[in-house]
């Protein structure tokens, strides 16, 4: 088990409790395509056996499955609820995981997925001036 799972485990723990700092201005609006739910970047996750204890854990994270390793050998995930239309099959249903995506606030690398309708409008020093 990785220290970058351990961090991974702990920081979604606290992210339950403890108020996001860094906020990104997201604009824009769902295309309904279904990428976001097909390429979930898992930072820290680096194989089955660890997605296997964020399950065990997190029991919300039981709808996603491994399908592929991105550039930096970390987990992309793919929810299991997704049809192929690009809508979700339990959407009444679905977890916060996915209720808030995306995210108003996010501790790392503002990025959004290609061809996505959401935008991140990231913030220069000045900004915060």
């Amino acid at each position: 088990m990785s220290i970058d799972f351990i961090k991974s485990l702990y920081y979604e723990f606290l992210s339950y409790f403890i108020p996001q700092k860094i906020e990104y201005k997201v604009i824009g609006e769902c295309k309904k395509c279904g990428k976001c739910c097909k390429e979930i970047r898992s930072y820290g996750l680096k194989n089955e056996k660890e997605l296997k204890i964020m399950q065990f854990f997190l029991p919300h994270y039981k709808r996603f499955y491994i399908s592929k390793t991105d550039a930096n050998n970390n987990l992309v995930l793919s929810c299991k609820y997704i049809l192929d239309n690009g809508l979700c099959s339990v959407y009444k249903n679905r977890p916060n995981i996915c209720r808030n995506y995306p995210a108003k606030s996010i501790s790392f690398n503002a990025e959004m997925i290609e061809d996505c309708g959401f935008k991140v409008q990231k913030k220069s020093f000045k900004d915060y001036l």
